[in-house]
């Protein structure tokens, strides 16, 4: 089974990758992909460019093995839309299980997404959520399509979705983007390579960021 989890990543920070692996691990993922994206049609413009931010998940991939720096949404001309990615993942790995990891936010939320209907026959749906967090009542689209485990993921190629409860990490972009800027120290919250990235390139030092 393949893993992808897609975002701005400005930066990727461990409150991306220690969910991601986490979930990697219980659900038997074989890979997950990171997916920078180019043009993210729900945020402002990410402030690092689409190179650094592909070479911050290329750096942070060296510290959780299986994971794969893919760039095929920062190579696509206009909006990144999910849809779209999951259609060239399934063009390329064809009948092979995806699963599309996201957070409970973007889940609640997933009715507002670009053909978002399409998007469970395309890729399994993993819900990563808080220990304790409360699941709602689904629409009749999501409860026909829940499992409890994550063996039944792998029986199909997509049209499944697991929700499985994570380690929080209380980390955000913003907060990361700003600490940076007033030279305060990051390394708990960054892969070591990522950390020294930064710095070299001098990202995120203006308090605009």
């Amino acid at each position: 089974m393949i893993g992808i989890l897609g975002g701005t990543f400005d930066p990727v920070h461990y409150g991306h990758l220690r969910p991601a692996h986490e979930t990697m691990r219980a659900a038997g993922l074989t890979e997950l992909r990171l997916l920078p994206a180019g043009q993210p049609p729900h945020r402002p413009a990410p402030v690092a460019s689409a190179a650094q931010r592909l070479q911050m998940v290329r750096l942070a991939c060296t510290e959780f093995p299986g994971f794969v720096a893919d760039d095929r949404e920062l190579r696509r001309d206009g909006p990144s839309y999910t849809v779209d990615t999951l259609e060239s993942l399934r063009a390329e790995f064809g009948e092979r299980p995806l699963c599309l990891l996201i957070g409970t936010d973007a889940f609640l939320g997933l009715e507002t997404w670009h053909e978002w209907d399409r998007l469970p026959d395309l890729a399994h749906l993993i819900v990563m959520h808080r220990p304790g967090w409360t699941i709602p009542q689904l629409p009749q689209w999501a409860s026909l399509r829940r499992v409890e485990t994550p063996a039944a993921l792998a029986r199909l190629p997509a049209g499944r979705i697991w929700f499985h409860a994570v380690a929080p990490q209380d980390i955000s972009g913003t907060r990361l983007r700003a600490a940076i800027a007033r030279h305060q120290p990051v390394q708990a919250w960054l892969p070591a390579p990522v950390t020294e990235y930064i710095r070299s390139q001098h990202i995120y030092l203006s308090a605009a960021s």
